[in-house]
């Protein structure tokens, strides 16, 4: 890799074991490349342990805007002896490795470079500071000033006080010396066009972006239990909570959480939990009390593979069915499923509209994969944010239940107004008290499941269509594969085929059918075996997908996965 000035963008991918530090290295470039005037995505798959495996990190540094995971690596930063094995199927003849001379004295098939890793990290203190040393070379091999990345070190370091502060800028100057040293000899050469106005733009991860929205729909109580990879939004909720007057409380089990949050809005807070796929299976009961007492709740499922506790650290679309068919009987729900940052952001603050106006769960669907990617945006739309509060003041007629042509009645809350609000979780007349009448059980079903359906139908977020109106071939997909999907789909540059994606997967939105039947052929990237949204479809619309790609081994679909899929799809027809 002597010469990359043709190449459009340069993946980077840092290998270790877990507690070497990637994190770390992920977190100050991403910062780096951003402010040193480039656009950047990174995304990661780790092990589920401690200490010991291996983990790595994906950097994506381009001169055009990208969120997408490639399987390509140009440089290879091997921090480990088993970094090689764990990305052997990745690695070829055009990646370039670098690394301690201990971690590639034993590789002969690839072209390597061994640089003074460990070495230095010692000179300077310990191991500890290896992880720096690697964030200035390839600081240096990408042209990012010292002056950008001593800002960024102090900045994320200050709190552990003024002498580690020192010996980081240290391992940094050492790592920026090294990384000298490649550039002058001329075996890592990088040109890649800056723009100045990047450092400008916002740096997000994707639970970031779902964290601003749920704050921008005014969500002010969190109740959770920790579960990867929902713990993230949890920390991050938490970390916000004083400044915007937001009370976090970690439950004692998930059961707890739910019924938490279902409690708060009952009493008239904006309420929110998060979990994953096996958390999310305990709260299902739950799930039902909040649709038989019509009692609104926003609830953030974080996907990774199942059954049961499966790979905890990695990343799925496994569990759309588990939302929709969640809760004993049959009742009204919203199921959204952000594929990018600005959807993530608006569905997260719409999320708890819809739920306070409907009395309904409405449901965020992300994985491990979005939760967990970085990549800068240049803003998020403020400009049409608005807090619907549809809570009512009681008189001493109130009815919480009261039959209504929509189906939903007017929701009061304990001490606002003179009214008494009865809840129960049993069938109850239109006061809320319990009943066992059978017309009127058959009328509240109607007013729970269809009338609320019927106007929610009204107002379904389309799914976007990127490509040429006039397809022939329509590819679908939904949630976090949206970013690889659209980036072959425009690399393809075919006025044949266009790619259709869906943010809200539930209810379905009307236009969904007349997309269908414009094209010839449909095939769809689902990361699940069983086609999920697939068969979502063909419920609700009768209509059956040509060609299914189904990935479901924890990882994400990559740039490479759906380009050969998509050109064997267009030769067979």
């Amino acid at each position: 890799m002597s010469d990359d000035s043709s190449k459009e963008d340069v993946s980077i991918v840092i290998c270790g074991e877990a507690g070497q530090g990637i994190q770390t290295v992920e977190s100050i470039l991403v910062q780096a490349i951003k402010m040193g005037g480039y656009h950047v995505f990174s995304s990661k798959e780790y092990m589920s342990r401690v200490r010991g495996g291996e983990n790595s990190t994906e950097i994506r540094i381009s001169s055009q805007r990208l969120n997408s995971y490639v399987e390509r690596i140009d440089i290879l930063l091997a921090l480990s002896d088993g970094a090689i094995d764990h990305l052997n199927q990745r690695i070829t003849s055009e990646t370039l490795i670098l690394g301690d001379e201990k971690n590639l004295k034993s590789v002969t098939e690839y072209d390597t470079i061994t640089i003074p890793l460990f070495k230095s990290a010692e000179e300077l203190g310990g191991p500890i500071f290896s992880n720096v040393i690697v964030a200035g070379v390839i600081s240096r091999v990408l042209n990012i000033s010292s002056e950008i990345f001593n800002e960024i070190i102090t900045r994320m370091f200050s709190r552990k006080g003024e002498k580690i502060v020192e010996k980081d800028l240290e391992a940094g100057k050492k790592g920026h010396e090294i990384g000298e040293q490649l550039v002058k000899s001329g075996k890592i050469k990088i040109q890649l066009t800056k723009d100045p106005q990047i450092k400008y733009e916002l740096l997000l991860s994707g639970t970031e972006a779902v964290g601003l929205g749920c704050l921008a729909g005014g969500c002010n109580f969190m109740s959770s239990y920790p579960m990867t990879p929902s713990t993230p939004l949890q920390m991050f909720m938490a970390q916000n909570g004083v400044e915007f007057d937001l009370i976090f409380e970690q439950a004692e089990d998930e059961i707890a959480a739910l019924n938490m949050s279902i409690g708060a809005f009952y009493a008239g807070a904006r309420s929110m939990i998060a979990t994953s796929g096996s958390g999310f299976a305990l709260m299902e009961e739950a799930v039902g009390l909040s649709g038989m007492i019509e009692t609104p709740v926003v609830i953030y499922v974080g996907q990774r593979p199942g059954p049961a506790v499966g790979l905890p650290t990695r990343t799925s679309q496994e569990d759309l069915n588990l939302t929709l068919y969640s809760g004993p009987g049959e009742f009204a729900r919203i199921i959204f499923a952000p594929g990018n940052f600005e959807d993530a952001f608006k569905l997260s603050q719409i999320a708890f509209n819809l739920a306070d106006k409907y009395q309904i769960p409405v449901f965020i669907l992300s994985d491990q994969y979005f939760a967990e990617c970085y990549y800068n945006i240049p803003s998020l739309d403020l400009s049409d944010l608005k807090i619907e509060n549809h809570i009512v003041k009681t008189d001493e007629n109130y009815k919480r239940y009261q039959l209504t042509p929509d189906g939903v009645s007017p929701r009061g809350i304990p001490g606002f107004g003179v009214g008494v609000v009865v809840v129960d979780s049993d069938e109850h007349d239109e006061e809320g008290h319990i009943t066992e009448d059978l017309d009127l059980r058959a009328k509240m079903v109607e007013k729970r499941f269809t009338k609320k359906m019927e106007k929610i139908r009204e107002e379904v977020i389309p799914p976007e269509l990127v490509g040429n109106e006039d397809y022939e071939i329509l590819v679908l997909g939904w949630g976090s594969t949206y970013g690889t999907i659209k980036e072959v789909v425009n690399e393809l540059d075919s006025d044949k085929i266009a790619f259709l994606h869906f943010k809200q997967v539930y209810p379905l939105s009307s236009d969904t059918g007349k997309y269908l039947k414009k094209a010839l052929k449909t095939i769809i990237f689902e990361n699940n075996i069983n086609s999920q949204f697939g068969n979502l479809i063909k419920l609700e619309l009768g209509f059956d997908i040509d060609e299914t790609v189904l990935k479901y081994d924890g990882m994400p679909f990559s740039v490479e996965e759906v380009t050969n899929n998509l050109k064997k799809f267009l030769e067979g027809l």
